[in-house]
């Protein structure tokens, strides 16, 4: 069973546009939450990939963090949205 805290979270990822990217730390801040970190385990833990882009989530310093199905598929997603990729950053 999915959490509210989680399916709040996964309702905010299906509204990011195709290229553009966000964080863990935006997300809960538009939940009216300090609990970054539990969005990122909530976005770690998406059941619904890839209807619920929970690969537009990206670090805070602009690294990429985490994807389920690989790093490698998680820049080809971004680039295919134009989403640019560079040593691992988003530019």
């Amino acid at each position: 069973m999915i959490s509210k805290f989680a399916q709040d979270c996964y309702d905010l990822l299906r509204k990011i546009p195709k290229g553009k990217v966000t964080t863990d730390k935006i997300i809960a801040e538009k939940l009216g939450k300090k609990s970054y970190r539990a969005v990122g385990q909530s976005v770690g833990a998406n059941p619904n990939i890839p209807s619920t882009p929970c690969h537009r989530v990206v670090k805070s310093d602009g690294g990429l963090g985490g994807y389920a199905w690989g790093i490698e598929k998680k820049i080809a997603l971004l680039e295919q949205e134009g989403v640019e990729v560079a040593d691992g950053k988003i530019i």
